[in-house]
């Protein structure tokens, strides 16, 4: 009787401790190894390769329900969960972060696919990155739209870019939560006048949201992916976590009876 809990966000973090403290058992699960949460339970960073996948983690394992709490742009991991539990008939439940919504004063405009960028953002002189990871053939491109107008962009991530980076990017290194302070000076001392975000929800990374209403900057924000359904779905992560109580405290009270 275990839950199966796929983090890596603050939200899962919080649901499994909230788990912990009820007495369910569980496994949390970390795909990267940039920062790792202290647990009051076994954690698996890095995936599941070294068990030979989720589907032979599953079929070796004795999980009666799995939570994908991942990060809702983790749209392979999120994937791979619902085909292997629907394969092995383990219910497959979703906590997914309600999205940001724009508000007064907001400039945003929503793409799909990072090529409809390169018209949008080509007359700007100062690009803030704030979405990971970064296409390669976009990443290129950088290097033409600078090279014009001499355009310079800046990437936040917590791990140094894997692809070959333009001469115009320059990376920032950095974890959040931030802090409007802190957006607000690297907002201004780069002169940013163009903001790329994901449009991950919560609070840990709104302030430069917060800080680009202030100073009237536009916001390019990359839409959801799209998901693949699964048994039950929670916008509310208190709702979810007395959901999985009540789940698995039923479970335990059949098993036994």
């Amino acid at each position: 009787m275990t839950v199966l809990l796929l983090g890596g966000t603050s939200d899962a973090i919080t649901l499994a401790h909230f788990l912990h403290r009820r007495g369910i058992k569980l496994i949390y699960s970390i795909a990267g190894l940039v920062r790792q949460p202290e647990l009051p339970c076994e954690v698996i960073s890095g995936g599941f390769s070294r068990c030979g996948g989720l589907r032979a983690y599953l079929d070796n394992e004795p999980i009666s329900l799995l939570i994908d709490a991942t990060h809702p742009y983790a749209e392979q991991m999120s994937k791979t969960a619902a085909r292997m539990t629907a394969e092995t008939g383990i219910p497959c439940w979703r906590y997914l972060r309600p999205p940001w919504a724009p508000r007064a004063g907001d400039n945003w405009h929503e793409f799909e696919r990072w090529e409809q960028l390169a018209d949008a953002l080509c007359d700007h002189e100062a690009v803030f990155f704030t979405v990971g990871r970064l296409p390669q053939n976009f990443v290129d491109s950088l290097y033409l739209w600078s090279s014009n107008n001499a355009q310079r962009q800046w990437l936040r991530s917590a791990v140094k870019p894997s692809f070959k980076m333009s001469p115009s990017l320059n990376w920032v290194e950095a974890i959040g939560p931030y802090e409007l302070a802190s957006e607000r000076e690297l907002m201004k001392k780069h002169r940013i006048d163009a903001l790329v975000s994901k449009n991950s929800g919560g609070e840990q990374t709104v302030a430069k949201l917060e800080i680009a209403r202030e100073r009237n900057i536009p916001v390019y924000m990359l839409k959801r992916p799209q998901l693949t359904p699964v048994d039950r779905e929670f916008g509310d992560i208190g709702e979810c976590g007395e959901q999985i109580f009540e789940y698995m405290t039923a479970r335990g009270s059949n098993d036994v009876g």
